[in-house]
């Protein structure tokens, strides 16, 4: 069974800045073929053996494989997952520890399996939304510091007397331009690994996204969807309340909203009725604090988590769409502008040139 303080994910100078975690797109017919597997009566070790010979993915074949080993030597499967917690997300580890426990096991590997869909599918709206809008960005940038670097080039040029324009120097300024806006880059990045192993990396981005629009209502709405969900999954295998709470919260991921969720957890050990336990998390909406207040009153709580999961998620689709237009329209003025700029700055060197050529 679940050992008790069993550390759920790893400590944050195991995690590098690009995580070793299985993607989410590799989850998805992991934990799939796992519930189907295990619901058609398969033993849970021969199921691992199974999934695993049929992967492709080699990460994931050794995981199942160490997995399935530690299972046979005698380790449950809390700690067989936990063991492999460098590659596994901490949410799939929580559900099949609560699920081995509670007797849920073939409820828990389903939900893990819907549950990697629906973020998948968050995932790639994300990223479709967000394409364009990021390759008008590079273009500009490339184009425009082009034309920028060629504008110099032609002053420089009328300012020497009509000297002849050397595309050789031009080319070898721009590489160099280039050049040191990826040294930029790079610095930026040596920072963010830095901060990354200090375990500092996550507050800081978890400020931004938190906090500044339009990020904020994306990120707060599928960190709560993350939180209802594995509350009703974790309430529905039997464990008490504010277990499910503490347990859920880690899912959560955003460091500063998990904070604002744990709040709750000494008002339920002291008989504090959800609802009122939940009523200074800010990032908590009156709507989801409602459906948790009739949830209760109904005796169906873990079926209204559900419903509160799905409110979040929609609204979360709905502050994606919002956000991408804003990103599509910025980057459009922000070329704009930048092109105006150029123009503006071309025709009053010229006509400065002019003037100061017949002396006027």
């Amino acid at each position: 069974m679940l050992r008790a303080g069993v550390r759920i994910g790893c400590d944050s100078k195991d995690m590098p800045l690009f995580s070793k975690q299985i993607s989410t797109k590799t989850l998805v017919p992991m934990c799939r073929q796992l519930a189907t597997s295990y619901e058609a009566g398969i033993p849970i070790l021969r199921s691992l053996e199974i999934v695993g010979e049929q992967t492709p993915n080699h990460r994931v074949r050794t995981v199942l494989r160490e997995m399935h080993d530690s299972l046979r030597a005698g380790a449950t499967l809390a700690d067989a997952t936990q063991e492999q917690s460098k590659y596994l997300s901490p949410y799939l580890i929580q559900l099949l520890a609560t699920g081995e426990r509670g007797g849920r096991l073939d409820i828990m590997l389903r939900d893990l399996a819907d549950y990697f869909e629906d973020r998948l599918k968050m995932q790639r709206q994300i990223v479709a939304a967000m394409a364009l809008p990021i390759i008008y960005l590079c273009l500009g940038w490339f184009f425009l510091t082009f034309g920028f670097m060629i504008l110099k080039a032609t002053f420089q040029t009328m300012k020497r007397g009509g000297v002849s324009f050397s595309f050789q120097t031009f080319f070898r300024d721009y590489v160099l331009f280039q050049g040191k806006a990826v040294a930029v880059a790079a610095a930026v990045f040596a920072v963010c690994v830095i901060l990354s192993r200090l375990g500092l990396f996550k507050w800081i981005v978890s400020a931004f996204s938190t906090h500044i629009w339009p990020f904020a209502p994306v990120t707060r709405r599928l960190s709560l969807a993350r939180f209802m969900r594995s509350f009703s999954l974790l309430l529905g295998s039997g464990l008490r309340v504010d277990h499910c709470i503490e347990s859920a919260a880690d899912v959560a991921v955003n460091p500063y909203i998990r904070r604002e969720l744990l709040k709750a957890v000494p008002l339920v050990k002291d008989g504090v009725a959800l609802d009122k336990a939940f009523a200074n998390t800010r990032y908590l909406t009156p709507t989801a604090r409602e459906m948790i207040y009739m949830g209760e009153q109904s005796g169906n709580l873990e079926a209204m988590l559900r419903k509160a999961s799905e409110y979040y998620l929609e609204e979360a689709t709905h502050a994606v769409n919002i956000m991408t237009r804003f990103f599509f329209v910025g980057t459009l003025v922000g070329v704009l502008l930048f092109v105006g700029y150029f123009i503006i700055k071309f025709y009053l060197t010229l006509y400065g040139g002019i003037m100061d050529e017949f002396g006027i």
